[in-house]
């Protein structure tokens, strides 16, 4: 995580990426934290392939029961 901010509002801390406020916490210490702890997630993530996933479900044909007599 690149670009981010932590700014205090009353007595919460206010995470921020990219001028938008992600996170709202008690204390800056662990605010800090847990910013540091996203940002090694993020650089452990594969590679994404350049397609947006389908989020279309697969069509499906289930038969219906034999008929029991």
């Amino acid at each position: 995580m690149k670009n981010y901010s932590i700014v205090r509002v009353g007595n919460e801390y206010v995470v921020q990426a990219e001028e938008k406020g992600v996170l709202k916490i008690a204390s800056r210490r662990r605010a800090a934290m847990l910013v540091a702890h996203a940002a090694s997630l993020l650089e452990q993530q594969p590679p994404q392939a350049e397609a947006a996933p389908s989020i279309a479900c697969e069509a499906r044909i289930i038969p219906d029961p034999p008929e029991v007599s």
